[in-house]
Formats: structure tokens, C-alpha cells, sequence
């Protein structure tokens, strides 16, 4: 293994791209002076304000409508609150969402389940429950993170909430402020 030292390495006059690495190995590009192929596209949101009136033991879609950073534009934070990345490959999913119900004490189940297409991840074995079975509680924040394959073009994920409550109250059940985020990153092809 050799050993490269050096004050300036510079692109050829005219253009702008830097490429460490050959067919041979892993390559990384750097695009105006930002490294790109890792961790990008990249995205996290989270709500402005409670989303409250969400039906008992029904999945809704979180309406994620602050962008905290988005580095590509590739989530939508005013109509479909999903992300679409137009780069293909493995992503690095994460959610976690404050659900609460009408009455203190009165949560059974509190999840969140990563959707892709429209569909729960691996028929919904990629989500978070917080079950109380008879103890009711108030209000649970779960948490979710999967590895999804993307095909970069109309794939798209979204982040979906439930809870069950005892009194089925929807009026102010749902999903709040508080613990509030979802987001991801490219991780690699």
C-alpha cells in the first residue's frame, strides 16, 4: 500500500468534477467541492403542528410537513408527504412519531410502520407497537428504521401512524409535535 500527501489536489482546467477511484475500486465523486454517491439524496422532516382527529385502529399517513433539510427536493412537504428519490439504492429509513389519545389513559396501542409504494414494508413486520394491553397510558413516541431498496425513479416511502384506544375516541387522538420526525439517506447502491 502506497502513501499520497499533498497540499492541492485540483480537477483538470474546464471542468468541475473530482473522481477518487477507478473501475477497479469504490469510487467518490466530488461535485463543486460536496462528496456525493454516500449519504445522499437525504432528507428529515417533522410536523408543525398537531395532527389530531386520526381514527381509532386505522393506519393514517403522517402529513410530515416541515423540512428540516432536503437535499435534493425530492420530499414532497405540501400535498403526498413522501419521498421520492430519483438516485437508485439502499436507504437508510428512520421514524419516530408522539401518538396520543382523547382521555389520559386510554392509549392500548401506539405504532408506526414505514410504507413504501403505498404498501406497509414486508407486510408491516418493519413498524414499531407499543401495546398496553389493559395498563392504558396516555401517549407513546415509537420508533421505526429499516434498510429499503429504492429503484430511483417512481419509488416512493411514506410513514404511517395507528393507535387503539379504549374509549375509540378520534377528536384529539393522533399524532403530536413532540418526538416528531422521519427521514432517511442513501447508503449505497
Amino acid at each position: 500500500m502506497s502513501k499520497l500527501e499533498a497540499n492541492t489536489i485540483d480537477t483538470v482546467s474546464g471542468t468541475t468534477n473530482l473522481t477518487i477511484g477507478s473501475t477497479n475500486s469504490s469510487t467518490v465523486t466530488f461535485e463543486n467541492g460536496s462528496a456525493t454517491g454516500h449519504m445522499y439524496p437525504a432528507f428529515e422532516v417533522r410536523l408543525s403542528s398537531n395532527q389530531y382527529g386520526v381514527a381509532n385502529a386505522t393506519p393514517t399517513k403522517i402529513n410530515f410537513n416541515t423540512e428540516i433539510f432536503d437535499t435534493d427536493s425530492a420530499y414532497d412537504n405540501s400535498s403526498n408527504y413522501r419521498f421520492t428519490p430519483q438516485k437508485a439504492g439502499k436507504y437508510l429509513v428512520y421514524g419516530t412519531q408522539r401518538i396520543t389519545t382523547t382521555n389520559n389513559g386510554q392509549l392500548r396501542n401506539a405504532i408506526v410502520t414505514i410504507y413504501k409504494n403505498g404498501s406497509a414494508l414486508e407486510s408491516g413486520s418493519r413498524s414499531s407497537n407499543f401495546n398496553y394491553n389493559s395498563n392504558d397510558g396516555k401517549a407513546s413516541s415509537p420508533s421505526v428504521t429499516a434498510v429499503v431498496d429504492m429503484n430511483g425513479s417512481s419509488d416512493y416511502i411514506e410513514l404511517y401512524g395507528e393507535h387503539s384506544s379504549s374509549d375509540s375516541a378520534t377528536s384529539s387522538s393522533g399524532f403530536n409535535t413532540a418526538s416528531s420526525v422521519f427521514g432517511a439517506y442513501r447508503i449505497g447502491a
